[in-house]
């Protein structure tokens, strides 16, 4: 008889599951079925089945919830946002919606004040778009969009003919803007404010992600800020090195 040592038990679940979601056999929102039926189906302890969850959970697969269960947040496709989050939802989930809630030219103060946005700290106007995702299977959006970019008067088309495309990366680059450099970070929201919870159709409380993202010309001017509101059943942080 061959006995195989725990962590090589914990591989082989954490391989099978991974199979299914990357074949599709598990669609992602779906909570995965409970660690005593995992044991069954695997003739294995209880540890050897948290350790293969812990596994799937390091490769961004899935997602556990204390009392709730495991849910699949992966389904095997990347979400590229440099190809505009429109453009790289559709490949990673079936039939996204995008809804624009807002188009305007205002001044926002609050982005003024973020370092490295304006030099001098000097107040302006700002292109605003708000947008709202809905996924086929989710009576709540799975992200809510804020993009701000200072003012340039190419943006004035924008204002009345909207987006091309309904892309904001589209646009930008047909209006020859394209950006050169970057930075995105990811904090946690452990509690979502009742204003967006109501935008986004989510109970006032939920734990969500934020991304924020900067991007810049190469002349090192801020092109655009964005910060969104993430469904943390859907997105997370992937990093590979």
């Amino acid at each position: 008889m061959i006995h195989r040592p725990a962590s090589a038990k914990s591989e082989q679940v954490a391989d099978a599951i991974a199979r299914d979601i990357r074949a599709g056999r598990v669609a992602h929102g779906t909570r995965l079925e409970s660690e005593g039926a995992m044991m069954a189906r695997f003739a294995v302890s209880r540890n050897t089945v948290r350790r293969g969850l812990q596994m799937l959970s390091r490769q961004g697969l899935i997602a556990t919830r204390t009392g709730i269960g495991s849910f699949v947040t992966c389904d095997g496709t990347a979400i590229d946002s440099n190809l505009g989050w429109t453009v790289a939802l559709s490949h990673g989930f079936t039939r996204v919606e995008t809804r624009t809630l807002r188009i305007a030219r205002a001044p926002c103060p609050r982005i003024d004040r973020h370092p490295g946005i304006s030099p001098d700290g000097a107040a302006g106007d700002y292109l605003q778009i708000d947008r709202l995702r809905h996924c086929h299977d989710a009576n709540h959006a799975i992200s809510l969009e804020r993009a701000r970019l200072p003012w340039r008067a190419v943006f004035q088309d924008v204002l009345t003919l909207g987006l091309q495309e309904g892309s904001l990366n589209r646009t930008l680059q047909n209006h020859g803007l394209v950006p050169s450099t970057g930075e995105e970070v990811v904090n946690v929201i452990p509690q979502l404010g009742q204003d967006d919870a109501a935008i986004m159709g989510r109970a006032a409380g939920d734990p969500m992600l934020c991304l924020t993202r900067v991007t810049r010309l190469v002349d090192g001017s801020v092109l655009e800020y964005v910060q969104s509101t993430l469904d943390p059943l859907r997105f997370g942080l992937r990093m590979v090195f």
